[in-house]
């Protein structure tokens, strides 16, 4: 089910939450939301939208399309597609978790951090981090430079 902004404050307190853009979704992308949910709450997917992917990478499907596939995977209960930042969301949903990847753990923005200890936020930092987003591309993109040349 994918919700407005107005939404998120129904939901206060009552879901995880992890976000980002998943432009490409993987495998990995699948273990965390697992992962998150059997931490006992709904889970709720913050999705960054094509300006946030188009700063990293050219967006290899339109947020529509990325929100379509990550709301039809049984692991999420909610999808929110993001138009203001992290933090923002964060005040407004004020998750029971905060659901991030290991890799996160010591680099996670101080703000998000504070926002968090003011609303009783529990961040839960999860070892499911397989391979990125990030990682995925750049391979693919060696791997076409090498049929080019």
């Amino acid at each position: 089910m994918t919700l407005s902004f107005a939404d998120l404050e129904d939901l206060r307190g009552q879901v995880a939450m992890v976000d980002g853009a998943f432009d490409p979704l993987h495998a990995g992308h699948i273990e965390y939301f697992r992962a998150a949910t059997a931490l006992g709450s709904p889970l709720l997917c913050n999705i960054a939208p094509d300006r946030y992917v188009r700063a990293k990478h050219p967006a290899l499907l339109p947020v529509e399309q990325r929100v379509e596939i990550l709301d039809a995977i049984r692991f999420i209960a909610y999808t929110h597609i993001s138009e203001v930042d992290t933090e923002t969301v964060l005040t407004e949903l004020r998750p029971r978790y905060y659901v991030k990847g290991k890799d996160w753990d010591g680099c996670l923005p101080q703000r998000q951090i504070e926002i968090c200890r003011a609303h009783a936020i529990s961040i839960v930092y999860l070892d499911t981090v397989r391979d990125s987003s990030s990682r995925i591309l750049e391979r693919f993109t060696t791997e076409i430079r090498k049929d080019v040349l």
